[in-house]
């Protein structure tokens, strides 16, 4: 029978990205397949909430977070240490879940290693597994400092209060695993999988470009009919680099033949700033449309723009840009992070992250059609092998192996498990193998 997986985040609230939409696919894949899913998030109230016949979401009344983007509510360690015996330490004796996956480097890290220790009592052992959307080190270098030592603690604390606490790790892309690997030291190395995030391709793949919708969207950004749109969509947060936005359309204005604007979708720390920014900089030429909920509204303004502009150089995937191309949306990124995961050169237009680059890259965009529409089609392509269905396969393919690689010793003393976790490591090199562009996935393995 399929094993019950329990999966724990603080990245989800109404209005959060890349891994809450990931989470919800993956609830809706469990119920296609017919297996048992749970979902623990943080939220204004306790409830819980059925999903399907086989999913179910609880959610944890949880304080804000203190620092960072304060949307997000923040489940603290007390939910589950054994003194408390809180909301989440009842959820995991109730349910008793075959494998835990932990979403979160901060505050439920410390979960896995209880978990792995036994020192929660009342629950089985399970397997643990840390799932890493994104990078400590620029997180730090774009909340907290940019020096060199902001990336040196990033590395120790990811080599002695995460990596230790797992039995192994999944990555949302390459970049992402590369800080993992580099931070990992003897004896505590463990074996790391690279699983992409997917799209919802299916429905940008048929959108279709309105003349009456793309009107109303040239008039809301104040341009003419021959205006070129231009769009972003993502948090508007200082890790996602949105400066370059900016820096960018102050170079476009000055174009004296084409008038471009850009349409600017979502919400976070920086929106008042960017607004502000915008009619400073570059008057007229940036239309901030604030959170888009509805995924027609999201689709019809992917099918109704010219181009995509997707700034961070730091992403560690980049779903929007995966669902642009689907869209059939040309996409400006940089040549470096998780992008590059399905980006190339084939199928977009990268750019060095600084305006006069990026600002170059919108225009060959419409200087040259022939390999516009070369780049598009690739780009289609592309998008169709990272569609939900088969992202979400691959994940659970992949959980069904941790369980039934670690199942033989999971109930095992706690003194043998150091044993275990070497015994694993070293079977885990037994199906690595190179990467894969075609499927986007890859297995890498450090034996300590």
């Amino acid at each position: 029978m399929p094993i019950k997986t329990l999966h724990i985040t603080n990245a989800y609230h109404a209005k959060s990205g890349g891994i809450s939409t990931f989470y919800r696919a993956l609830l809706s894949a469990a119920n296609r397949s017919g297996r048992l899913m749970r979902l623990v998030v943080p939220g204004k109230t306790t409830m819980v909430e059925e999903v399907g016949r086989y999913a179910r979401i609880y959610h944890i009344a949880a304080p804000n977070a203190p620092i960072f983007d304060r949307r997000y509510s923040m489940l603290l360690p007390h939910t589950y240490l054994p003194p408390f015996r809180g909301a989440l330490w009842r959820i995991l004796k109730e349910e008793q879940p075959d494998l835990v996956d932990v979403c979160d480097k901060y505050a439920l890290n410390w979960l896995g290693g209880f978990l792995r220790r036994g020192w929660i009592p009342g629950i089985n052992r399970p397997v643990v597994v840390g799932m890493s959307c994104e990078r400590m080190d620029d997180n730090v270098r774009a909340f907290i400092t940019t020096r060199e030592a902001g990336r040196r603690w990033s590395r120790f604390y990811l080599a002695y209060c995460y990596i230790p606490l797992f039995d192994c790790l999944i990555a949302n892309s390459q970049y992402t695993a590369d800080e993992l690997l580099a931070a990992m030291v003897s004896p505590h190395k463990r074996p790391v999988f690279v699983r992409p995030m997917g799209a919802e391709v299916e429905d940008c793949a048929i959108a279709t470009r309105s003349e009456d919708k793309r009107r109303k969207l040239i008039a809301l950004s104040g341009g003419q009919q021959t205006t070129k749109l231009l769009a972003y969509a993502g948090r508007l947060s200082p890790e996602k680099n949105i400066p370059l936005l900016i820096e960018m359309m102050e170079k476009l204005a000055g174009d004296r033949n084409s008038d471009y604007r850009l349409l600017v979708a979502g919400s976070g720390p920086l929106a008042g700033w960017l607004e502000e920014e915008a009619r400073k900089r570059a008057p007229g030429r940036i239309c901030a449309l604030g959170h888009i909920s509805d995924r027609t509204s999201l689709i019809d303004l992917y099918a109704n723009c010219d181009a995509f502009i997707h700034p961070n150089p730091r992403e560690p995937f980049g779903i929007a840009p995966l669902e642009a191309m689907a869209a059939g949306l040309p996409l400006v990124a940089p040549a470096s992070g998780g992008v590059l995961s399905y980006a190339d050169e084939t199928n977009a237009w990268l750019a060095e992250p600084n305006a006069e680059s990026f600002a170059n890259a919108v225009r060959s965009i419409f200087n040259n059609q022939a390999t516009c529409r070369d780049k598009l089609a690739r780009a289609r392509w592309t998008a169709e092998r990272h569609s939900w269905n088969s992202i979400t396969a691959q994940f659970f393919e992949l959980y069904d192996h941790l369980y039934h690689e670690k199942s033989s010793y999971c109930q095992s003393p706690a003194s043998s498990w150091p044993d275990a976790d070497q015994h694993y490591r070293s079977r885990s090199l037994g199906y690595s193998r190179r990467p894969d562009r075609r499927s986007g996935s890859r297995d890498i393995a450090r034996q300590g």
